[in-house]
């Protein structure tokens, strides 16, 4: 069996915890061969760690050695690596966001159509199981009409790594947590064109002194990303979604809420409800499950390397990455100019 040579590009917290012990639960289809970080020590103890056996100071020299990569870098150097693999030839799973701004998301594309070779976004909500099953619900809502989307932390702002350093990460809670459930919210409605949308950003509690912080230590004086976003998207097809997002709020407690309502029906993914009239009654119908987190990196993992073997369709395509990427830059220029932005 043909098996898919896989390099893996930044082997920091989400590399070793989600991408890599994913790879090796099917090792019958991908090989760990090579790994890259700049930070050399760091590298050689993962590539330990998990036995691969090549390790590189710069990750130009390991698309020589792989057929796909996993790139789990700060989101300022998604594109300028991504584009460069495509352009060697090398299949490319890159951690969400796709870029920071469109732009450079729409250089990602047209590379890899040029090259004809996969590109991913890892937007891992949808291999969650009430992901997965709500999909299947949507053809019986009708026509969508109202998405509620709320992913909200009490005070979870990363205390750690680049997550508030905006040149490195293009945003804060938006682009790092936001963006998840933007792009599950426009899966599941099947990607309807944004026509107008309105956003405010805040972050006032994250730059007040002796805050509360349950993820580690935050330089208030040095915080210049977003904490905590709201939105209001309309459609072309007249649906709209209301958007929130935190890492810092004074909420009674973190939460995680994506809903739609349509025409016959409605929805709630987590956890998944169905709510519909029927028998003269409103009824809630609920589905028990229990998300297993390592599962959801399998199946994103699976989709990948079968998608790369030409033995499954992309679950994840950049295309639609693309359009997450341009929500976000239109809520963060809507809260700059301080009106609403319409797409043409």
């Amino acid at each position: 069996m043909v098996k898919l040579k896989m390099g893996i590009i930044g082997v920091g917290g989400i590399a070793q915890s989600r991408h890599i012990p994913a790879y090796l639960k099917f090792l019958e289809k991908v090989e760990l061969v090579a790994v890259q970080d700049v930070n050399l020590v760091r590298a050689k103890e993962a590539a330990k760690t998990f036995n691969i056996s090549r390790v590189y100071t710069d990750y130009r020299e390991l698309f020589q050695a792989v057929d796909a990569v996993t790139i789990c870098t700060p989101n300022k150097f998604h594109a300028e690596i991504s584009i460069a693999a495509l352009e060697a030839g090398v299949h490319v799973f890159c951690e969400k966001p796709m870029a920071i701004t469109a732009a450079e998301c729409v250089s990602m594309l047209a590379a890899s159509r040029k090259a004809n070779k996969i590109l991913s976004i890892a937007y891992h909500y949808r291999f969650m199981e009430a992901s997965i099953v709500a999909k299947k619900a949507m053809q019986d809502i009708g026509e969508p009409l109202v998405t509620r989307v709320q992913a909200l932390r009490r005070r979870k702002v990363p205390g750690w790594g680049v997550f508030t350093n905006k040149e490195m990460q293009g945003g804060g809670s938006l682009i790092d947590w936001g963006c998840h459930f933007l792009d599950l919210s426009l899966w599941l409605l099947d990607g309807p064109q944004p026509v107008e949308v309105m956003g405010t950003v805040y972050n006032r509690l994250s730059k007040t002194p002796n805050q509360l912080n349950d993820w580690g230590f935050i330089d208030y004086e040095a915080f210049n990303v977003d904490d905590h976003v709201s939105a209001y998207i309309k459609f072309e097809n007249s649906s709209s979604m209301l958007f929130e997002c935190s890492w810092a709020a004074n909420i009674k407690d973190d939460s995680t809420h994506v809903s739609i309502s349509g025409t016959k029906s409605g929805l709630s993914v987590f956890p998944f409800e169905i709510y519909q009239p029927k028998y003269g009654k409103m009824m809630t119908t609920e589905a028990m499950m229990e998300e297993d987190p390592k599962q959801v990196g399998i199946l994103q993992a699976t989709n990948f390397v079968e998608s790369c073997l030409g033995e499954a369709e992309l679950i994840s395509k950049p295309e639609e990455a693309l359009k997450v990427t341009k929500l976000m830059e239109a809520i963060y220029e809507s809260s700059e100019v301080g009106s609403s932005i319409k797409f043409s």
